[in-house]
């Protein structure tokens, strides 16, 4: 009995893109009919697809789905949530971690749902400024809690495999609504995040 792998990609896109890659290894001197590179085009033609399946979900959607009334006012975190995206200047990856909060104004989200609006927006062509932004803003959108706070700390490819070339960078962008303008209550959310508690 084989192995068959079973994923569900337009076939359209995937034949377009397929072609484009095998112009793409050709121009940069390889051979694409060679044994190791004859089924890459089709490869990366699917691997681009789900890279970037994020502009074809909605975040919103996703927390609509699954809110629930509940009068817990406290601050909700959920830290550390890994996260890989590509660079819109060089379409190389940058990866980290995203921590968000939200304080909740009668509604809460189902937890699972957090890293999954992550995901929709970084499985975009995307600059971590934007994507820090586009994550507050789904959640303060739909939820309209009394406050959102997110953290992402990011590890990018541009600047580490080109360019300046530096290893050890870390870039940190935060967006903060509500009370966590407050800055009593955005010093407890990076306490928590900087904490070990588990």
């Amino acid at each position: 009995m084989s192995y068959n792998k079973t994923e569900a990609y337009n076939e359209q896109i995937t034949e377009d893109l397929m072609e484009q890659y095998q112009h793409i290894i050709s121009r940069l001197g390889e051979d694409p009919q060679r044994e190791g590179l004859v089924k890459t085009p089709e490869r990366v033609a699917k691997a681009m697809q789900f890279l970037t399946q994020g502009y074809r979900q909605d975040g919103e959607a996703i927390i609509r789905q699954a809110m629930f009334r509940e009068e817990y006012s406290e601050m909700v975190l959920v830290k550390d949530i890994e996260l890989y995206s590509l660079c819109e200047h060089h379409m190389l990856p940058f990866f980290g971690k995203a921590h968000v909060a939200y304080i909740p104004n009668g509604q809460i989200v189902g937890l699972s749902k957090i890293p999954r609006v992550i995901d929709v927006y970084a499985r975009r062509l995307q600059v971590q400024e934007r994507l820090t932004d586009q994550i507050l803003h789904c959640f303060h959108n739909t939820l309209q809690p009394l406050g959102v706070a997110v953290v992402i700390e990011a590890q990018h490819m541009c600047m580490m495999m080109r360019g300046v070339q530096k290893q050890n960078s870390v870039t940190t962008t935060s967006a903060f609504t509500g009370e966590f303008q407050r800055a009593e209550t955005r010093g407890e959310f990076l306490n928590l995040v900087g904490s070990r508690l588990h």
